[in-house]
């Protein structure tokens, strides 16, 4: 979804909003006075706001960049990296943009905005057995952060996504803790996961969001941790997601995962959760065979079991950390666990996003993958969040 593509990314905004807000009006270190609080939306207040409901609406250039009439949106990345000797790192980098209200005000002030962005990133070290996490947040306003399409370009101040070439962006991320400076290099077209790239979330009106991943990503560069830098390459993937929408009644949280395949292709499932133990019926995902073909996965058309867990020493949450992954239709039986347990990012939004790795047979062959997956709502329900 997350990202689901996180319905996925969107996990965050709504605290944003609340923690943002305050800064909506003047200029640094200005106070922003109780009333200008006033017009903040409720969580899940979407009146005013388009809508996702048509299928084969996506289109490029124009919209690797901001819909800035929808509510909630992001541009994820995530990959697996190794140095030349075979130390693998995973990392994440997200930007999403939240915005607190459908319609621009009129404002002399060049710090006022609707716009509110936020930021996460994360490196896990696995050898290191080490997870570093970090968030950043700002207004989007006076170039301290914002997206464009042509050229593809989404910033948080110095934190960046950028096209470079046609077909490749770098993306630079640093922390006193860690850093990420990586070239990435397009191998297939984007994909438009559900009907041609609607992604319906659940059975109300516009519950549903535009949704397309760039599944396989070459990737080189560096990455930074414990004072050292470590050359590195591997796969990335890539989703963007806009949408304004809510879980339904009832739903709590959402597992996704993303999957490259060594085949060549490609696997994206996320499962909504509900209270009763039940899941969404609009859960769904996509197998992506190595020349591009999309095959959509409705959610009777897998099965997603969980072998294993692992409870947060932080939040006490408990999430899964074992999974058993069937997918009848193409003949592909998986198992697989994550590279590092505590992979919890405790931040505005608590969740679980970190790398895995399967491994099993393909019709009849043997198969392996590695990628991300997201956990939410096992440290607390996000119920109301989106």
């Amino acid at each position: 979804m997350k990202r689901i593509g996180i319905i996925v990314g969107s996990i965050a905004l709504i605290v944003l909003a609340a923690i943002v807000g305050r800064q909506m009006v003047g200029g640094p270190g200005e106070a922003l006075p109780a009333s200008s609080l006033e017009s903040l939306p409720a969580a899940g207040s979407a009146e005013g706001f388009a809508r996702a409901t048509e299928p084969d609406a996506i289109a490029f250039p124009r919209d690797l960049g901001p819909h800035d009439d929808y509510q909630t949106e992001w541009w994820y990345y995530t990959g697996n990296l190794q140095t030349p000797d075979g130390r693998p790192f995973g990392f994440q980098f997200t930007i999403f943009r939240r915005a607190l209200s459908p319609e621009e005000e009129d404002s002399s002030s060049s710090w006022r905005t609707e716009q509110v962005y936020l930021a996460h990133f994360t490196i896990s070290d696995i050898a290191g057995e080490q997870f570093y996490p970090a968030e950043r947040f700002s207004r989007g306003a006076v170039g301290l952060a914002g997206a464009t399409a042509a050229p593809y370009r989404v910033w948080l101040e110095d934190w960046t996504i950028e096209e470079i070439a046609p077909g490749q962006v770098r993306l630079r991320a640093r922390t006193d803790a860690a850093a990420l400076d990586l070239t990435l290099t397009e191998t297939l077209p984007p994909v438009r996961h559900g009907d041609g790239g609607l992604s319906v979330k659940g059975p109300e009106v516009g519950n549903a969001s535009y949704y397309y991943s760039i599944i396989r990503q070459q990737a080189a560069g560096s990455v930074t941790v414990g004072g050292e830098t470590f050359a590195v390459n591997g796969l990335a993937w890539k989703d963007h997601e806009w949408s304004t929408s809510a879980l339904s009644a009832g739903a709590v949280g959402w597992d996704w995962l993303s999957l490259q395949l060594d085949n060549g292709g490609a696997l994206m499932l996320f499962e909504i959760r509900r209270a009763d133990g039940t899941r969404e019926a609009t859960s769904a995902g996509s197998y992506i065979a190595p020349d591009g073909t999309v095959t959509p996965l409705a959610a009777g058309d897998w099965t997603l079991e969980v072998t294993d867990t692992w409870t947060s020493p932080t939040s006490g949450g408990e999430y899964p950390a074992g999974w058993r992954i069937s997918v009848p239709s193409i003949g592909l039986e998986m198992e697989g666990r994550p590279l590092l347990a505590d992979q919890e990012l405790n931040l505005s939004t608590v969740y679980w996003e970190g790398a895995v790795e399967f491994s099993g047979t393909m019709a009849g062959a043997p198969i392996a993958a590695e990628g991300y997956i997201e956990l939410t709502g096992y440290a607390g329900s996000m119920a109301g969040r989106l």
